[in-house]
């Protein structure tokens, strides 16, 4: 038997029988039995505990059957005593509150019933005031107070059968509600008459006297109808009386006369606005200046039309959109073509090249300029009109700041749209287009450049042509027009088009005349170009570095204004976010696309000067600062041959080494005659991008050269060759260069392994290669066995 759990198991293991049965010998029964019994034992144990136990148990169990008994017993008392005495409670808590519900209702009642007996009183009492007020008295203000009044009543109980029984008197028969109209109307009517009355004799006290009683009398509507066709009578006048003002000749009309008619307009609607408003807030309601802005608009959308529609007749507009869309841009087009270019440097001060004068005066620019200008005002003006009216019909708590239907609906908003701001556009990039092509047309150079180190420069760096200031004075004039307009969708037309006229025509033109004219080529195998088409080649270069910096410069100017400057930040002229985000991303991308293009044909420029230029002098220059070097030589034939050039006897060439300078300056002189007269005439940057190719080339040469020194230095040569190694390194990385340095690393690395005594070339072995780290293992091995008793 087992005990599992606190119960007793008949089951013993299969493991103490089997052991017994499988027995094989007296000694493994005798102990199959002792295991039996000291099992038998435990299991004994453990029932006399659970014995012990179940006393407890017993006295527990009889302990809970008290306790069921005690709370029977008083569940039943509260079960009666619920049914007794709390349902007799809780019926009477119920009546009571039910009656109380009843007392509730018949109070409202009661008060209902003498809210509307006040308030049919309060109408008997308006009614009998009206028909006083407008009796033998004919006091306006008072009657319109009575209707007021009344206004403020319920119709339902205006028009409640009690109302009908109660307030018709002997005077005033009719029901209340006839009787009120009838008033209203007739006060309307009244005050109509009485308004205009006071319109036609400019009475000022008595237009505002008669304005305030419309929405007493439920004549809103009425009265800001009246009081806008008041208001736009004076609109007009004021608009007729600008527009006639230059009916003496049309030399009066000149310059911005219609923009600053179109101004007036606006200022004068913006006055009364601003002037008015308070007035009819206070008296109508917030928010009610809207209806009569609206109707102001319809003022606006007829007068301004008549503007639009006068300077649109008067300067020709159509006619210079067809003139403007048909030309042809000759000289552009020749440019780019196989055949057929136009020379450049056409002299600034002369005239248009031979052949094109009839289709350069077919456009006059000076015209188009003054238009621009003109609807550059008018745009602007019209944004900042648009942008007052927007905010004066927004309420306090609305934040809806979209431009009200009535506005953008205007027939003036379409005429602006058709009639200013898409000629604005395209004749924005034709004057843009076309100065880019008198600027090339009238192209020069700066005068009297020289690649000569002894001839002064006439001119101050940067040194380009004059096209460069000419164009970016038009890219900074356009984009302050543009941005002056506040219009994002002269944005999104002007600066696409800007940016594809700079890629295309400027870039374009720059790329042609450098492959085309200025290409530096040699006319014999073997020999420079000539200087006049190097120095040509290397203003066409600046050019595109300095136009880079001043498109980054304008655009900088406008995304990121400083402090002080003339320029509006962008958020000022474009107010919604939306928009401001949006012209900010045009304006960098206008940048940054010039800027990448530019680049691409800088350096492609800088490779041709390369290649064509620097590179065919670079090895003679090398070849000559090592001419006659010997790195064989002994101290003693060092100083046998100090002896025959100096004429001194016992030269000592540690402490005066007469050839130690002499790599040095053969180098200096020639490295001196190459970049010089390149670094006099291009930019700081652009050189800077060649040299960095010269250097990395001139590296490679120099590194060539030493492994030629294969079993031909000694350890004498190899001090001096190291010391002119770095001698040349100093010649290039002077004026501030150190960056350059890198690029000889490995021709330094070089020549230290192989003046390197035999424990530091031990320890450079053991570090792995941490000391000259630019050379492969197999290198510096090689490096090392340089020297002519090392060599294999």
């Amino acid at each position: 038997m087992m005990i599992a759990n606190g119960h007793v198991s008949d089951h013993e293991p299969e493991t103490d029988s089997a052991s017994i049965y499988n027995a094989k010998s007296v000694s493994e029964i005798r102990a199959s039995l002792a295991q039996l019994h000291k099992q038998e034992a435990s299991v004994t144990s453990q029932l006399d505990s659970l014995l012990n136990a179940q006393k407890d148990l017993q006295r527990e169990l009889g302990r809970l059957d008290l306790f069921r008994a005690n709370a029977t017993t008083q569940a039943s008392k509260a079960r009666n005593i619920s049914n007794g005495m709390l349902s007799d409670a809780a019926a009477n808590a119920q009546r009571i509150s039910n009656s109380v519900q009843k007392l509730d209702l018949e109070q409202n009642h009661v008060k209902a019933t003498l809210t509307v007996v006040e308030q049919v009183g309060e109408l008997k009492a308006c009614v009998l005031g009206v028909a006083g007020s407008m009796g033998a008295a004919q006091d306006w203000e008072t009657a319109a107070s009575y209707l007021s009044r009344a206004s403020k009543i319920p119709p339902q109980v205006i028009n409640g059968a009690f109302a009908a029984r109660v307030v018709p008197t002997a005077e005033v028969p009719d029901a209340p509600a006839v009787t009120l109209e009838t008033a209203s109307e007739s006060l309307c009517g009244l005050f109509l008459r009485e308004f205009e009355k006071a319109v036609k004799e400019n009475d000022g006290a008595r237009i505002t006297r008669f304005f305030k009683l419309f929405p007493l009398i439920n004549r809103s509507d009425v009265g800001l109808d009246v009081y806008g066709r008041y208001v736009c009578q004076g609109v007009a006048s004021r608009a007729r009386s600008n527009l006639n003002a230059g009916t003496g000749g049309n030399q009066s009309k000149e310059g911005f006369f219609y923009a600053n008619a179109l101004t007036k307009l606006f200022e004068h609607i913006a006055q009364i606005i601003d002037g008015h408003g308070g007035l009819v807030e206070h008296h109508y309601g917030p928010g009610k200046m809207a209806r009569v802005i609206e109707r102001l608009q319809t003022e606006a959308d007829m007068q301004g039309g008549i503007i639009l529609d006068t300077w649109s007749d008067e300067r020709r507009i159509d006619r210079q959109l067809t003139d403007v869309k048909s030309y042809a841009f000759t000289f552009l087009v020749q440019s780019f073509m196989s055949s057929q270019r136009p020379t450049s440097g056409t002299p600034r001060a002369g005239s248009p090249a031979p052949g094109r004068s009839s289709e350069d005066e077919s456009v006059d620019m000076k015209q188009v300029d003054a238009l621009l200008n003109e609807m550059t005002m008018m745009l602007g003006k019209w944004s900042l009109y648009t942008r007052f009216v927007t905010n004066k019909c927004r309420l306090p708590s609305d934040e809806n700041t979209s431009t009200p239907a009535f506005l953008t609906n205007s027939s003036l908003m379409k005429k602006i749209q058709d009639r200013v701001l898409a000629p604005f556009n395209v004749m924005t990039t034709f004057f843009f287009r076309r100065s880019v092509e008198k600027a090339f047309q009238l192209d020069e150079q700066p005068p009297n450049l020289s690649l000569s180190p002894h001839k002064p420069l006439n001119s101050n760096p940067p040194h380009v042509s004059s096209a460069i200031e000419d164009i970016m004075y038009i890219v900074n004039k356009v984009l302050q027009q543009s941005l002056a307009t506040s219009q994002p969708g002269v944005i999104s037309s002007v600066l696409p088009a800007l940016s594809r006229i700079l890629t295309s025509d400027f870039i374009g033109m720059e790329q042609r005349k450098m492959r085309d004219e200025s290409y530096p080529k040699a006319a014999i195998q073997g020999q420079l170009p000539p200087e006049a088409t190097i120095v040509s080649f290397l203003v066409l270069v600046n050019n595109l570095d300095i136009a880079k910096d001043y498109v980054s410069q304008i655009v900088q100017a406008r995304v990121n204004p400083i402090a002080g400057s003339n320029q509006q930040p962008l958020s000022d002229l474009f107010p919604d976010p939306t928009a401001t985000a949006a012209v900010t991303t045009a304006l960098q991308s206008l940048s940054t696309t010039f800027t990448e293009k530019a680049n691409e044909l800088i350096s492609d420029g800088v490779n041709v000067l390369f290649h064509n230029v620097m590179k065919p002098r670079l090895r003679p220059i090398l070849m000559d600062a090592f001419r006659d070097t010997d790195y064989t030589l002994t101290k003693d034939q060092l100083s046998d041959l100090a002896h025959e050039m100096t004429g001194e006897m016992d030269v000592d060439i540690d402490e005066h080494d007469p050839f130690a300078d002499a790599v040095r300056m053969r180098f200096q002189l020639g490295w001196d005659a190459l970049t010089r007269p390149i670094s006099r005439i291009m930019t700081e940057r652009t050189f800077d991008t060649l040299l960095t190719i010269v250097v990395t080339y001139l590296s490679k040469m120099l590194e060539k050269r030493l492994w030629t020194y294969q079993g031909r230095v000694n350890d004498v040569g190899a001090a001096r060759l190291e010391h002119d190694v770095n001698e040349i390194v100093k010649v290039v990385v002077k004026a501030q260069k150190y960056s350059f340095r890198e690029s000889f690393l490995r021709s330094t690395q070089i020549c230290m392994i192989l003046n390197m005594d035999e424990d530091e070339w031990e320890a450079t072995l053991e570090s792995g290669g941490e000391v000259a780290d630019k050379l492969k293992p197999e290198e510096r091995i090689r490096a090392r066995n340089m020297l002519k008793d090392n060599a294999i």
